[in-house]
């Protein structure tokens, strides 16, 4: 199956910059970037809440990388062109989705919040998605939901003691 922009020639710099003026358009406050071997990060405050969003990297040894489609193993310099291409690809792909999340919600389809949920950043520094994702693992495999508490009595607006 082809991926959207398996054949880019727009720079991985060049598409999360476009991130970034796309986000600010939308009304983004904040915007940051880093990245390592095996990801790039971002992350944006939008509507008073913050997001994170990490796009994984492929992994410069993967086969794909290192060896042709026929199976011949590739020159170094021609295993890095591939390498580079996943890079913008990946880029290309996630600026595609960040620009038609914020479009949608400005259209009315889905509120922002909605749209980034799982990105969104808890005080913990965990994302909602990260936090969420082995309960609801839980709950597939038990078939059970977990108990409901109440609301801490300072946050409790009903009966007061």
């Amino acid at each position: 199956m082809a991926h959207y922009a398996e054949t880019t020639e727009v720079s991985s710099d060049r598409s999360r910059a476009e991130i970034e003026r796309t986000l600010e358009r939308y009304g983004a406050t904040a915007f940051m970037y880093g990245w390592d071997i095996q990801r790039a990060v971002i992350s944006f405050d939008v509507a008073g809440r913050r997001y994170r969003i990490a796009l994984p990297l492929p992994e410069k040894d993967d086969p794909t990388f290192t060896h042709s489609p026929t199976g011949r193993q590739r020159t170094p310099a021609s295993a890095n062109t591939a390498f580079e291409q996943a890079k913008r690809q990946r880029w290309r792909a996630l600026a595609l989705w960040i620009k038609a999340v914020l479009e949608a919600a400005a259209s009315g389809i889905i509120t922002i919040e909605d749209a980034l949920l799982p990105f969104t950043v808890l005080p913990n520094g965990q994302t909602a998605g990260q936090w969420l994702a082995p309960q609801i693992e839980k709950v597939y495999l038990t078939g059970y939901m977990p108990a409901l508490l109440p609301l801490p009595r300072s946050q409790d607006q009903g009966d007061q003691p």
